[in-house]
């Protein structure tokens, strides 16, 4: 008979399945049009396929250098010199990551050690929060202001600290599709100056912007950047969230610290992905248009919505739509959800378990990362709720 370990004591108390993998599975079980969790349903683009393949009979299926493959380091070196008008070292400053989730682990386990305190803000992303514990460190939630989802400036310069280690900012931001503007940026940088505070910038949806509006990507601040690590990904870009592949850019100094423990988190990712992704990355136009792209299927997605009893609240990146029911149903977030997925068969995420203590606001959120036909479905269910 096998002996018991006793009581586990968990490092995630009140940590359950994600709220992505519920939805998600109740979506299958009902046969629903799944807009909950983030990943497109067309396809990759064949020509990246074809660089895959041609990377796979090439013989390019052995380990890549622990900082990933150079040419794709030089060719993100260039991208972001070509949009930004900024300099990343493709040998010191660039690492190749097993997608924006492990980069985001890694980078707080470098540098979040017990007793640290680390600012997020919420509605939030969910997987800042546990990597922090996971350290040892303290999560401190600054609550974006509804309805814009703004931050509140006031409130964060309250909350820092001597033992403020890192602030995580999201833009776009998900699950909200806010946008942080120029102002913002230079405010955190003029709050952070001649601090030792660390700013871990998830810019996942760097290209898919909206309305005339600019990435304020964190390495156009200068001393804004030499304290910041940037975040990306090449899943949310190029519409291959399963290939798992992202990067992350940082001065010398913080990535010679992220590497240590990127080392023995994944060593290295997937190579034939990233041949192929530097040629395809090599051509500009297989980037630079993507916010066109995913601002016409927004526009598709809230003109079906018109006549609908829903408010669209506005999203200005990523691919996500929030739409507030409050004039429909009292229901809380998840109740209603979980009743659209059953009676109406289209499947949403509730915003409130990306708050710590369940905020109801009354809105879901939706993905229009999908086909015409998926979204006119989507419409029509929801426009005859």
């Amino acid at each position: 008979m096998e002996k018991s370990i006793g009581t586990i004591q968990t490092k995630l108390p009140g940590t359950g399945t994600s709220i992505f993998a519920t939805m998600s599975q109740m979506a299958a079980e009902n046969h629903a049009v799944n807009l909950s969790q983030g990943f497109p349903d067309f396809p990759v683009s064949e020509e990246l396929i074809d660089r895959v393949y041609h990377y796979m009979k090439a013989g390019m299926n052995q380990y890549a250098p622990m900082q990933g493959v150079e040419t794709l380091r030089q060719a993100i070196s260039k991208m972001f010199a070509d949009k930004y008008g900024v300099t990343y070292n493709a040998d010191t400053e660039i690492n190749i990551t097993a997608g924006a989730t492990q980069a985001l682990f890694t980078a707080i386990s470098a540098f979040i050690k017990e007793g640290d305190e680390a600012i997020i803000f919420e509605p939030a992303y969910d997987c800042y929060a546990p990597a922090i514990t996971l350290s040892g460190g303290q999560v401190k939630y600054s609550k974006l202001q509804f309805p814009d989802f703004s931050i509140n400036w006031d409130e964060l310069l309250r909350m820092i600290n001597h033992r403020t280690r890192l602030i995580i900012i999201n833009s776009p931001q998900n699950p909200t599709g806010s946008v942080l503007g120029r102002e913002d940026m230079e405010r955190l940088e003029k709050l952070t100056h001649n601090t030792d505070i660390i700013i871990l910038s998830d810019e996942v949806y760097e290209h898919l912007i909206f309305d005339g509006m600019k990435h304020q990507s964190s390495c156009l601040f200068p001393e804004l950047a030499q304290r910041t690590l940037v975040i990306g990904s090449f899943g949310k870009t190029f519409h291959a969230t399963g290939w798992k592949t992202g990067f992350v850019l940082a001065p010398e100094k913080l990535m010679a610290e992220f590497r240590k423990v990127h080392q023995f988190v994944v060593f290295t990712s997937n190579t034939p992905v990233q041949y192929a992704i530097a040629d395809f990355i090599g051509n500009k136009e297989n980037y630079l248009h993507l916010g066109a792209f995913y601002q016409k299927k927004r526009d598709l997605f809230s003109k079906g919505l018109e006549n609908s009893r829903f408010k669209i609240l506005p999203t200005h990146g990523t691919y996500f739509q929030l739409l507030d029911y409050s004039g429909i149903s009292d229901k809380s977030e998840m109740d209603f959800a979980r009743w659209l997925v059953e009676e109406h068969k289209i499947a949403a995420i509730p915003v409130a378990p990306f708050y710590q203590n369940h905020d109801e606001n009354k809105v879901l959120r939706f993905c229009f990362a999908k086909k015409e036909e998926t979204l006119r479905k989507a419409t029509k269910i929801l426009s005859d709720i």
